[in-house]
């Protein structure tokens, strides 16, 4: 047997709990083990804002954390996604009425690119046109939310409701709206990660523009 396997066997497998981002108050969101610390970085966990909160209410609400950094004995999370279940916004459609959907992806003010998909349901069936422009209101309103907010702000606009209170309060003197809902929201790349793909862009545009040039030439 080599000193490596005795190695691990020495030290075992050891059990780390999962911590949700301070936003959400460091909550437990349960545990995973590990031989190894590198194993668990990189690991999601999925949870319901009702368990986060303790309130049965909020558990048609999903939430997933991406294990980003490890200590000793805990795992630390960032925010991946948020999302309402599918038997929750089934639960909303009614016949008869419209379902105006909307996908935006904006970037909040500290560079975190972010994809936000309201969902607003209407009393009776709306015409094309009335559609059209509550879709119009969601985007702009969506828009506006992410200038004016970083990333930990946007998710809480979200989470507590009030972006989704904005789009119906605005929506709704197009046509009657029974609820407007943010059925998913989601970290598409972080600010690293935004600013490389602009790096990469610019270098292309400048080939380009220099090819360009050439062939002019």
């Amino acid at each position: 047997m080599s000193e490596r396997s005795v190695s691990k066997q020495k030290r075992g497998k050891r059990w780390y709990s999962v911590l949700a981002p301070e936003q959400f108050d460091r909550a437990e969101l349960g545990k995973t083990v590990a031989e190894e610390t590198e194993m668990v970085y990189g690991r999601t966990i999925e949870t319901t804002l009702g368990e986060l909160t303790d309130d049965a209410g909020a558990n048609n609400t999903k939430l997933t954390f991406k294990i980003n950094d490890v200590g000793s004995d805990s795992a630390y999370t960032e925010f991946i996604q948020h999302e309402l279940t599918r038997d929750y916004l089934r639960s909303l459609v009614r016949r008869g009425a419209s379902k105006v959907e909307a996908n935006v992806t904006v970037l909040t003010t500290d560079d975190y690119r972010m994809q936000v998909q309201p969902v607003a349901f209407t009393t009776k069936k709306a015409d094309r046109s009335q559609e059209q422009a509550i879709r119009r209101v969601m985007i702009d309103l969506v828009h506006e939310a992410a200038e004016d907010r970083s990333f930990e702000q946007l998710i809480d606009s979200v989470v507590e409701g009030r972006l989704s209170s904005a789009i119906y309060g605005e929506a709704k003197t197009i046509y009657p709206l029974r609820r407007v809902e943010v059925q998913k929201l989601s970290l598409e790349a972080r600010p690293e990660e935004v600013e490389a793909e602009e790096e990469v862009s610019v270098d292309v545009d400048e080939s380009d523009v220099a090819e360009e040039v050439a062939d002019a030439e």
